[in-house]
């Protein structure tokens, strides 16, 4: 791992974002360059900074994790990104490895667990939380994906912005593509899904824990 690595740091709560900076310059070799508090400032930071390694949460207001891993990726094919994430269903991590992440670690995870993401995704390897990482393998052993796992990344944003009440008008700016393709996106997601209404879209996402 190289000597000293530069972090951009986006998390939309002030004193986690913090505690994290606190703890991680508490190591010589990790400096956090910069904070953002949405995707869209992730993203516009990452742009002008060219971090080593950007760490950042999953839900955010404006722009999702998603959508800004997307975006990045778009922008540097080698970025490293890791998701430190509330979120503990195995559905969440596969999303965001889908998405282009290096790494999933849940913020309940002893500190080590950060650390850890770190080191393996400088040295080109990916890494998730212990538990994150047994969820999706007695999952594959049983086989018991959800049907929601069968959505892409990008139908899977798509779907938890619904999930939350958005229009189409409002996910159309948030991720910068057209109405149609929204509805497009909303045509497919039903149909996978084997749902109706946007009433059993939101009675799902509550099933799985996407919204509350």
């Amino acid at each position: 791992m190289q000597e000293n690595l530069r972090i951009l740091l986006a998390d939309d709560h002030e004193m986690l974002r913090a505690g994290v900076k606190h703890i991680l310059e508490q190591h010589e070799h990790l400096t956090v360059v910069a904070e953002a508090s949405s995707g869209e400032q992730a993203y516009e930071l990452y742009s002008k900074l060219m971090p080593d390694l950007l760490i950042m949460d999953m839900s955010m207001p404006g722009m999702g994790g998603l959508e800004a891993i997307r975006r990045i990726k778009t922008r540097d094919h080698n970025a490293k990104v890791i998701i430190f994430s509330m979120h503990e269903e195995a559905l969440y991590a596969i999303q965001a490895l889908s998405s282009g992440a290096v790494g999933y670690v849940l913020k309940s995870a002893e500190l080590g667990d950060l650390l850890q993401a770190i080191k393996q995704a400088m040295l080109g390897k990916s890494f998730m939380s212990a538990a994150i990482a047994q969820k999706i393998a007695l999952k594959s052993l049983a086989g018991e994906y959800s049907s929601i796992e069968q959505l892409t990344a990008r139908e899977f944003e798509v779907f938890c912005l619904l999930a939350e009440g958005k229009k189409v008008s409002e996910i159309s700016d948030l991720l910068m593509i057209s109405q149609k393709t929204v509805a497009t996106y909303q045509t497919r997601i039903k149909k996978k899904l084997n749902i109706d209404s946007a009433v059993d879209l939101v009675r799902l996402a509550v099933q799985y824990g996407i919204v509350s």
